[in-house]
This record gives C-alpha cells, structure tokens and sequence, in this order.
C-alpha cells in the first residue's frame, strides 16, 4: 500500500479577516553558528512586500539591495522590465493566501552575496481580541546580522575569524572600522529592532 502523505493544512480566511502569523527566519547556511534568526509575530493580511520591510528592519539589513522570496519553486519579487525569469508581483501575494502552518519559504537579500533566510511558520491564530492592523513584532531573536557587502557566507567568516582569532591586529581594527566601528557578532536588541519596524510602518505607511 503506498504511503500517505500528510494533508497540508490550508487557512480558510478571506483576505480582509485578521489573523497573526508567528515566523521563525533564520539566516542561511545552517553552517552559520550560532545562528543568527527571528522570530515575528505579523498580520497575515500583508503582502510579501511589506514582510520584506519587516524582515529589512528586524535584522538590521539596509535595504540596498535586490532581494526575492521562494515559495514551492515560484519566485515572487517587484516585477521589472529586466527581468529575465518568470516572477509574480510581491505586492499582490498575501501571506494568508499563501502559507499554513509548518510552511517554508525562502527569502534572498543582495543576490550578489547571496543571503538567503529561511522561513517558518510556526503558528496561525484568527481568535483575535484586536485587529493588528498591518503590523508586525519581533518576539525574539539572536545574534547580529553580518556587515552588508562583507562577501557572503564565506566572506563572513572570514571576518568573524580575524575579528576572534586576532582581535589586536591591524587587520582586525581595519575590519571594525569598515563595520561601523563596533561590530558585535551577539548583539541582538530587541527593542531596537521593533523600533526599526515602527519607523518602517510610520515612513512607508503612515502606520497602517
């Protein structure tokens, strides 16, 4: 008798019924350790271009870069007359009409260094007392993410190796400067982070 596969579980909402999804984002490859991740608690009504702001802010990337999410081999990003693949219109993808619980999806940022995160919806609740509005929290999370252009995966540990291995070097202070000044691998502030988010929903949307 051939093996069942189990049903996935699909939200029978509309896409104006309030629900909040609970995301565990994890940045790519699993040799990255510890890891750098988050955990967001987001309104399921948004489109993946807003989750990509979200992310931007929650992670403390700079949104200079292309960036695309990957759901069951079909690529959603903003659409441009470059393009060379098929793409569907981020803008007009909605995460309740996408994912169920137990879900992954991919998120790429910068495809030059090729920072890809990993997406998991860990829970679905529509038994809500308040309307969240088109927002999103960060609940959790650990480590920072890597100085942008660092290279990579690679480049980065790279990094990490001289900044840890030979902290009084030359080449070490060299790095830091490039970093800002005072790159710190375990800093992680949650509150910064949900103020990011805050100044991303007042400057984009007003605070919708």
């Amino acid at each position: 008798m051939a093996e069942q596969k189990p049903v996935r579980k699909k939200h029978a909402n509309s896409t104006s019924q309030p629900c909040l999804y609970t995301l565990h984002i994890e940045l790519r490859p699993n040799e990255i350790r510890p890891p750098v991740w988050r955990r967001l608690e987001v309104d399921g009504r948004i489109s993946l271009a807003k989750l990509h702001h979200f992310i931007q802010a929650a992670f403390g990337w700079s949104d200079s870069h292309l960036h695309q999410f990957k759901l069951r081999d079909k690529i959603y990003t903003t659409p441009s007359p470059d393009d060379e693949l098929e793409v569907n219109d981020e803008r007009k993808a909605y995460l309740n009409r996408l994912l169920a619980t137990n879900d992954t999806m991919l998120y790429r940022f910068d495809l030059g260094d090729n920072w890809e995160h990993l997406i998991t919806v860990e829970e679905f609740r529509d038994d809500l007392d308040n309307d969240p509005k088109g927002a999103a929290w960060v609940l959790d999370g650990a480590r920072a993410c890597p100085p942008e252009d660092v290279g990579g995966p690679e480049g980065y540990y790279d990094f990490l190796e001289i900044l840890l291995s030979e902290p009084h070097s030359e080449e070490a202070k060299r790095l830091r400067e490039w970093a800002d000044g005072d790159f710190d691998p375990e800093r992680f502030d949650r509150r910064l982070a949900n103020a990011a988010i805050m100044r991303i929903l007042f400057n984009r949307w007003g605070g919708k």
